[in-house]
Parts: structure tokens; C-alpha cells; sequence
């Protein structure tokens, strides 16, 4: 038996989505190289495909979906959109920065919104033991 502890549920759930955003992201950009090359929608089709089964393995360790897909679509977004201008040549403006922006911060108030909602739901579930004199 090994003395190596298997890694914690939410690390474990971060590195499934880390894996499923780059799967998605090389899916994305893949779809632009096979207007080219017909032989990427191979890639575009298990590269969705495995995106979606690892997204379920996040939430199956238990992330919530609405954090689980914020950070998947937003993560996905500003990578392909970055991506695509550095490989295709597509155009990325400061407006496109901007709003790429804003989607970071609207993930975050939702990684936020759910810590707070976590320590709240665990100051209401632990009973609080009074002494009376």
C-alpha cells in the first residue's frame, strides 16, 4: 500500500477542467484549420466530444456546474480568441480584450459568490452549543 494520499477532490476537479479547456481550445482551433484541411474535423468531432466527458468527470468530483462551465466557456473563449489571432491571423481588438475582460470578472464573481455561499451554508449547518448559567 502506498503512503501517497490520493490528491483532494477540488484538485483534482481543477486539473479535470484544465484538461477539458485545452481539449476544447485545440477542438475550437481545429475547426478553423479544417476549412483547409477537412481531415481536422476528426480532431474538431473527439475534441468536443472528450471536452464534454471531462467536463462531466469536473462535476463528478464536485465542482458546481455554473463554476465548472463559467471557467470552461470563459477559459476556452480568451484562449481560442488569443490563440486564433497568434496561429490564423484573426483579428484581436482592445474591444475584444475588453470584453474578454469582462468575462474573466464575471467568473470570478461567480468562484466568489459560491466561496461565500460555501461559508455561510457551513456556519448555518455546524450547530452552535450554548451554555446556560
Amino acid at each position: 500500500m502506498s503512503d501517497a494520499e490520493p490528491p483532494p477532490r477540488r484538485w483534482r476537479a481543477g486539473l479535470l477542467l484544465a484538461i477539458a479547456i485545452t481539449v476544447e481550445v485545440c477542438a475550437s482551433l481545429s475547426l478553423s484549420a479544417a476549412q483547409d484541411e477537412p481531415l481536422f474535423f476528426i480532431v474538431v468531432v473527439i475534441g468536443y466530444a472528450s471536452s464534454l466527458g471531462l467536463l462531466g468527470l469536473v462535476l463528478a468530483a464536485g465542482m458546481p456546474v455554473g463554476v465548472a462551465y463559467g471557467i470552461w466557456g470563459a477559459c476556452g473563449v480568451m484562449a481560442t480568441a488569443v490563440l486564433a489571432h497568434l496561429l490564423f491571423g484573426d483579428p484581436l481588438t482592445p474591444l475584444m480584450l475588453g470584453g474578454i475582460a469582462l468575462v474573466v470578472v464575471g467568473v470570478l464573481a461567480v468562484e466568489i459568490g459560491l466561496q461565500k455561499a460555501r461559508a455561510g451554508h457551513q456556519a448555518v449547518a455546524e450547530p452552535s452549543i450554548e451554555v446556560s448559567r
